[in-house]
């Protein structure tokens, strides 16, 4: 993922997983397999050299409050619908808010975004929700 892979597919994922996989990379997305999100999350999660979690890039600074609501749902794997029924917003509303996200945090996809937030101590895997 860190050498700008857009996804992560096991060998025995079906072929319209594949089709789907090509298509969210073509649109600028990412699709990992499900039952490799945490596994995947969490490899990256136990990288050394991560600073303290009170040091983040200033480009997390830029992120408002919703934005920051909305990354950890992010990094948690929900989808824009789930997001959208979980902080009570519309799923148009969700959509922006990760548009401004990966700009402000200079991403392309949301997969970036979540490694940038490990690698940053924003969140741990399994941990409480760290606060800006």
């Amino acid at each position: 993922m860190r050498a700008g892979a857009s996804g992560f597919l096991l060998k025995a994922s079906p072929p319209e997983d594949l089709v789907a996989a090509i298509r969210a990379a073509h649109a600028g997305n990412a699709l990992v397999e499900p039952k490799m999100t945490k596994r995947l999350l969490e490899e990256f999660a136990r990288r050394p050299g991560q600073p303290p979690a009170g040091q983040l890039p200033d480009r997390f600074a830029e992120l408002t409050e919703r934005e920051v609501d909305v990354l950890h749902e992010v990094v948690r794997g929900a989808s824009n619908a789930e997001i959208a029924e979980r902080l009570y917003i519309s799923e148009t509303t969700v959509k922006t808010h990760v548009n401004h996200i990966l700009s402000k945090l200079g991403v392309r996809d949301r997969i970036q975004a979540v490694v940038l937030a490990y690698d940053h101590g924003l969140v741990e895997p399994g941990g409480p929700r760290p606060s800006l």
